[in-house]
């Protein structure tokens, strides 16, 4: 494999059937974990933005001459994109001084919103999903994650606001 192809495909994670999206979304949480635990949120904003960047990097080589601009064997997105769905737990967790293991329904919130989000393409999910390009890839997953993390936020208002827990 070259350069391009270990990213673009998050180490071969991207030949995973069925399902490559959600599987690159798996392989994303022991990272996101291993980031958070090395250095908190700011190492994981740092992966976001490095990743987003990569992956465009790396998704403009593996679409080159291709007609199928956003192939299912490219899951820097999802990984790129459930990351940020995290954010808010590494957050959260970070200010509270707790291990980010303990917010474990909020790891389960972030990845069922997130993978709904990405997979319905809703409003500029959509919208992003059908520009064409590397950027048209990374975006519609940045876009999902941006949602799945508030989606996060409100299930935690709930849980700790309302319900008190």
């Amino acid at each position: 494999m070259k350069l391009p192809e270990i990213i673009g495909t998050v180490g071969g994670v991207g030949y995973l059937k069925p399902a490559p999206g959600t599987w690159g979304s798996l392989a994303a949480l022991p990272l996101a974990w291993l980031l958070h635990v090395v250095a908190g949120p700011w190492l994981l904003v740092f992966a976001i933005v490095a990743g987003f960047i990569k992956g465009l990097w790396a998704t403009s080589h593996l679409i080159k001459g291709q007609e199928n601009h956003d192939p299912a064997y490219i899951v820097v997105d999802e990984v790129v994109g459930q990351w940020i769905a995290i954010l808010p737990l590494s957050i959260g967790a970070a200010h509270a001084g707790v291990s980010i293991l303990a917010l474990w329904p909020g790891w389960i919130a972030a990845f069922v919103l997130f993978r709904f989000f990405d997979i319905t393409k809703l409003g500029p999910i959509g919208w992003a999903d059908r520009r064409k390009g590397p950027l048209g890839v990374m975006l519609d997953d940045v876009i999902a994650g941006v949602f799945a993390a508030i989606g996060v936020l409100i299930f935690a208002g709930i849980a700790h606001g309302l319900l008190g827990i």
